[in-house]
């Protein structure tokens, strides 16, 4: 990270760095940007733009566009675009319940409160928020908690399936809010873990071939083959679908060095 944190000094329009979350009333935003601890207000009738450069400057990783993502109201509707050449974002709602995969020249409506996009550029993944004071839909959650083996629509994963992925997750959920991360390479969780490195691409694979088969993008390249970044687009996902959390982190001892399922 550069020395400001990553984090735009500076105003444009109305737009203001803030310490805290836009409060109600004067002074209080319609859409406000969050990364590492600190808030940007957009107004209406502006482009704010995100990247290496921008209003807010997440980081001068050369891995990362100058120009990567824009937030602008258009016809009274906040869009979220991206507007970059190589690098695609998974943007879901708080919940995790709504998740799209926003590739480069494509955008999202941004119609929940709250919306979690998170990106990989390089070795790094980054993860800011956006907050709508307005929106278009509200959720309410029914408290709920699945539990034994976890599932995403019909995709069941073992005990140690999901000990993979919350091993390639650990950094972003030790991390506890938004910001940025490194994602582990095989041998470095395979190591976490225990496990033998060709025991861990096996269920690295078996993994990513479930939820590919549901209809997760990202995770296979062209000609039907597993794609080289699937580990950071199966951390992507499994974050922002809420597919692992923090609660998860002792799976990472309860099942190390433990043989097949």
């Amino acid at each position: 990270m550069g020395a400001d944190g990553g984090v735009a000094q500076q105003e444009h329009g109305e737009r203001q760095e803030q310490q805290g979350p836009p409060r109600d009333g004067a002074g209080g935003g319609e859409l406000a940007v969050s990364f590492v601890g600190e808030w940007y207000e957009v107004s209406p009738g502006t482009v704010f733009t995100i990247g290496r450069e921008g209003d807010l400057e997440i980081d001068d990783n050369p891995y990362l566009h100058r120009r990567f993502m824009e937030i602008q109201q258009i016809d009274g509707l906040w869009w979220l675009t991206n507007v970059g050449s190589m690098i695609s974002a998974t943007v879901a709602d708080a919940s995790g319940g709504m998740q799209a995969w926003v590739s480069p020249g494509s955008r999202i409506p941004l119609v929940f409160g709250q919306l979690n996009v998170v990106f990989t550029a390089g070795p790094t993944t980054y993860e800011f928020s956006v907050h709508l004071r307005n929106p278009s839909f509200l959720q309410q959650s029914n408290g709920n908690d699945a539990v034994g083996e976890t599932t995403i629509g019909p995709v069941v994963f073992t005990p140690s399936q999901k000990a993979l992925i919350v091993a390639l997750a650990e950094p972003i959920l030790r991390r506890g809010g938004t910001g940025f991360s490194t994602v582990p390479s095989s041998a470095s969780a395979a190591k976490r873990l225990g496990w033998p490195l060709t025991r861990f691409n096996r269920k690295l694979d078996n993994v990513c071939d479930k939820l590919d088969r549901v209809g997760v993008a990202g995770l296979r390249g062209g000609g039907g083959k597993l794609a080289t970044n699937r580990r950071t687009r199966l951390v992507e996902h499994a974050v922002t679908s809420h597919l692992v959390t923090p609660d998860d982190l002792p799976l990472l001892d309860q099942l190390h060095g433990t043989e097949e399922d």
